[in-house]
């Protein structure tokens, strides 16, 4: 009697391998942008919380001094609009952020520079700027990049950051955005309603401007604290450059630190990709990545610009936190960061 011995079989075929192989890559494919939508939920969140902990850092700033802090404290004849070394005259001094420190958990480093932030406004003292490469993740959102590359002018060594104040403002053939609402002026524009679709005499004060902090009790008796913008997103321009000034957390100029007359001229809407759209001194035009900009002007205008996907993060006056969609309307856009407006949200648009 013959016994027949079968040899089991090891491994797989070919086919069957490649079989295991494309059920994977197709799992993997599946998970992937679940794993990326799970990643942009968290860094929004912790965005939104950032941008919370900012706004409850100017709100007691508010309670102890009775206003807002300014966008930036300026001194008589000092530059409004370039921040390069040219000359004397660009003796700018600290910005909100920096105002502020004390209120975020960051008294320690306002210390560090002894009284000239307190001074400068007395008598210029820019040592104040001894913290400008200090960096702090508070002042960064992580669905951002190109923190780790500092501003190489005025200086050089100023550490990036995502936030900017609401300095409102209308920036028209007659009327330069980032100066139009200093010391709380609320400027009106003969271009606004072929410009942007409101009637010509509507204004656009800021909240937080040069020289200027409202006080928030006069905000709740026009437009109201909750339907205010009082910071917005920010986007790093170290990508396009080390010149490039946009996103900045020490330079309270617009696109480094502050947002202003964003709903204006070639400036539309959250992350527009207009040609030459922002007005900051050495940033570059890329307007089909969102960070449009015309390089020869100084400072005068800035959008609100973010990496989130579909729109942008803001603070509002109130403390709330809100997501924007790129899709709102310039009219809306208008009517969120004016102070003074009088104008209601459609908030279907």
């Amino acid at each position: 009697m013959t016994h027949a011995f079968q040899r089991r079989r090891v491994g797989f075929t070919l086919i069957e391998l490649l079989v295991v192989i494309a059920i994977i890559a197709i799992l993997i494919g599946l998970l992937l942008p679940a794993v990326q939508k799970v990643r942009e939920a968290a860094a929004r969140i912790q965005c939104g919380n950032n941008m919370k902990q900012l706004s409850l850092g100017c709100h007691n700033y508010h309670d102890a001094t009775g206003y807002l802090p300014p966008a930036i404290q300026m001194r008589a004849g000092v530059n409004r609009v370039i921040a390069h070394p040219v000359n004397s005259s660009t003796n700018f001094g600290p910005n909100w952020v920096v105002l502020i420190l004390p209120h975020i958990e960051q008294e320690p480093l306002y210390r560090s520079v002894g009284t000239a932030i307190g001074d400068y406004m007395i008598n210029g003292n820019n040592n104040w700027r001894a913290i400008r490469s200090t960096k702090l993740k508070l002042l960064t959102c992580p669905s951002d990049t190109g923190h780790d590359v500092p501003w190489n002018l005025a200086g050089g060594g100023w550490a990036r950051g995502n936030y900017g104040c609401n300095a409102a403002g209308i920036h028209q053939p007659d009327s330069l955005g980032w100066t139009s609402s200093e010391n709380g002026r609320s400027p009106v524009s003969a271009y606004t309603s072929s410009w942007v679709g409101l009637p010509n005499t509507t204004p656009a004060g800021g909240v937080m401007c040069i020289n200027y902090g409202i006080n928030l009790g006069q905000l709740s008796a026009i437009d109201g604290s909750s339907n205010t913008v009082l910071l917005g997103e920010l986007r790093v321009g170290s990508h396009l450059s080390p010149s490039d000034a946009r996103g900045i957390w020490a330079l309270g100029f617009p696109g480094a630190s502050v947002v202003c007359a964003n709903y204006t001229w070639d400036c539309t809407n959250p992350n527009d990709t207009n040609d030459n759209a922002d007005d900051c001194q050495g940033c570059l035009n890329d307007p089909t990545r969102g960070m449009g900009a015309w390089q020869p002007c100084p400072f005068q205008q800035a959008q609100t610009r973010g990496r989130h996907s579909g729109g942008v993060m803001v603070a509002m006056c109130d403390g709330s936190v809100r997501f924007v969609r790129n899709t709102t309307t310039q009219q809306n856009w208008w009517r969120m960061h004016a102070r003074d407006d009088g104008q209601v949200v459609n908030e279907s648009n």
